[in-house]
């Protein structure tokens, strides 16, 4: 069986991440004295993983080791208020920005003058206000590997499932999905579109691991095992920005032309996760493979046009 993995997706590795630093910041702060060990199978990482947190990232604390405990100095304890701890979340979080995250930002982090000169721009993350119980049960259902139900809120009404097997809470730009397998299909759901759940605590699963796999990989909520490769064409005008971060689905560089321009290829599950970026993108960017991606893009502005 493959290990399993955290609720918490790849896609929400930042937030694991700073949730797991920011819990071990809480517990030293109130006395408690950490066995690595422990931590490691509590969060489901690597011991390695947990000796780094508190060697590195919490080494600003100056914690003291004694038989193989982190703890904080008796004279420190309680010192960090609430407010410290919930600027150290937003620190956390930051590692993608700031790779070399160290004793020295930190504590200048924690410093309010130096926090207020930094502004950091996300994604708006959706209100999960009234979907706490369901978010929670899928959690919980996930660790255990149990099946669950509920009712799918559609577009053409209300869908009932009985026997899901749910792998990973995924948020994407924002946006929470559960990704679970059902009837042998890996599907994405919407969260907030999810109505009464249940777990079936007494039907467990074994996680496939071609299914971990896939979901480890995969950089969008389109989990169709079915991928079309896209090649697409971007004018110089604008291919700095996708140099800067990756705006298709499985994004990798073909070619730099002579012009600044770039050639890139994706690998997509559905036509819209290729179309609203080359839309976004007009005129600097076509679609050069296949090319009837490009032309049924093209049929529908025109058509868009033609009601204008």
């Amino acid at each position: 069986m493959h290990p399993k993995k955290s609720a918490l997706s790849r896609n929400t590795t930042a937030s694991t991440y700073a949730a797991r630093l920011v819990d071990m910041l809480r517990r030293l702060n109130q006395g408690e004295a950490l066995q690595p060990e422990k931590l490691a199978a509590e969060y489901e990482v690597t011991l390695r993983t947990v000796q780094r947190d508190l060697n590195e990232k919490l080494d600003f604390l100056e914690l003291e080791v004694q038989n193989g405990s982190y703890r904080v100095a008796a004279s420190k304890l309680g010192l960090l208020s609430l407010q410290d701890i919930t600027r150290f979340a937003e620190i956390a979080g930051l590692e993608g920005l700031y790779p070399q995250l160290n004793d020295a930002l930190i504590r200048r982090w924690l410093q309010t003058s130096y926090q207020n000169a930094l502004l950091v721009r996300g994604p708006s993350y959706e209100d999960l206000s009234g979907h706490e119980n369901t978010f929670n049960l899928l959690q919980q259902a996930i660790d255990r590997c149990c099946t669950v139900g509920f009712r799918y809120l559609k577009t053409d009404g209300p869908k009932v499932t009985q026997s899901l097997k749910p792998y990973q809470l995924i948020n994407h730009e924002g946006i929470w999905y559960l990704a679970a397998v059902d009837q042998d299909k890996l599907k994405c759901y919407t969260l907030t579109k999810i109505e009464a759940p249940f777990a079936n605590t007494d039907e467990r699963f074994e996680q496939d691991p071609t299914i971990v796999k896939t979901l480890e990989e995969e950089d969008s909520i389109w989990l169709n095992l079915s991928k079309t490769e896209v090649v697409i064409k971007v004018a110089a005008e604008v291919a700095t920005y996708f140099k800067q971060r990756k705006l298709i689905a499985g994004q990798k560089t073909i070619k730099e032309l002579e012009d600044g321009g770039l050639i890139l290829s994706g690998q997509i599950a559905h036509p819209n996760q290729i179309w609203p970026t080359v839309r976004a993108w007009i005129p600097h960017v076509r679609i050069i493979s296949p090319e009837s991606l490009q032309a049924d893009m093209e049929l529908q502005l025109k058509a868009y046009l033609n009601l204008a």
